[in-house]
């Protein structure tokens, strides 16, 4: 596993170089580009994006993804919606996300892969029951123009969306049909939402996944969830890795803490998140001997 590790650029600083710089030193193998300067990665111009590949290729890393906010908008305008982190990105139409995603594909060549994550619109009431034709649709429309341009679209599970929980986005993703759209898995977004992401989150996404996130998250008190470093949290870690090495996953992972410690800074926080992850995958590999 430790040769397909990635992190998100803006997990450890907003400046490009300074997260380049740490995910090298760290023997990361990739880099997902959310956003850079405090602007959204979708804000970046083609001389911005070429030389971010140039300098993520000159340490040795490639880019694995455009961490996109596409799809991160209300169905329409006039519902009362639930509503997420947009990562720099003000809140625009379904039309002007099409137009986004046209603009992700754009980048995504340049800068050399052909991974965008996306998301299943702000959260509606009942979005099964009263949304899945309109979301399906949406999707099934977003995977004609992926696939017309050689892209794959990774529908991430996120508690704020419609496609929340894994039950819904696997819903989504075999509804649509596409081999251009498949699951971005995110096991501690689905016990952010309290919902066990091992073994009942896990079974329901495992035959269409072709990415992982990785973050934990501890319940307080009231139940209310707060990120901690991997392997200080609730998610199943051992037992979820040891079943997607047995189901025979080889794609990547991807760390997405959002964790910053009090006093500290987001670079300590998935400093920490790595050293917590490395033990438990040292400790698989002794007991796997």
């Amino acid at each position: 596993m430790s040769d397909r590790l990635g992190v998100i650029t803006d997990e450890v600083s907003s400046d490009i170089i300074t997260a380049l710089d740490f995910a090298a030193a760290n023997g990361l193998k990739h880099v997902e580009i959310r956003s850079v300067d405090s602007r959204n990665v979708l804000a970046l111009s083609d001389e911005e994006a070429d030389r971010i590949r140039q300098e993520t290729e000159s340490r040795g890393l490639f880019i694995s993804c455009i961490a996109s906010p596409v799809f991160k908008c209300a169905l329409d305008a006039s519902r009362q919606v639930a509503e997420g982190d947009r990562f720099n990105q003000a809140e625009r139409s379904v039309a002007e996300h099409f137009a986004m995603l046209e603009r992700a594909m754009e980048l995504a060549e340049r800068l050399g892969t052909n991974r965008i994550r996306i998301f299943s619109f702000w959260r509606e009431e009942e979005p099964i029951e009263r949304f899945e034709a309109e979301i399906v649709s949406h999707l099934t429309r977003a995977a004609k123009l992926a696939e017309e341009r050689g892209m794959l679209l990774l529908l991430e599970n996120e508690p704020s969306c419609n496609g929340g929980f894994a039950e819904e986005v696997a819903r989504f993703a075999s509804a649509v049909q596409s081999p251009a759209l498949r699951v971005l898995w995110d096991p501690g977004n689905e016990q952010y939402g309290s919902r066990p992401c091992f073994p009942e989150g896990y079974a329901m996404v495992r035959e269409l996944l072709a990415h992982v996130h990785l973050k934990d998250v501890l319940l307080d008190a009231e139940g209310k969830p707060r990120a901690v470093p991997i392997g200080d949290g609730i998610v199943p870690y051992a037992e979820h890795f040891q079943a997607l090495r047995e189901d025979g996953y080889d794609g990547l992972f991807t760390i997405e803490t959002h964790y910053i410690p009090e006093g500290g800074t987001a670079m300590e926080g998935t400093a920490m998140s790595l050293a917590g992850l490395n033990a438990l995958l040292e400790q698989l590999q002794s007991e796997a001997r």
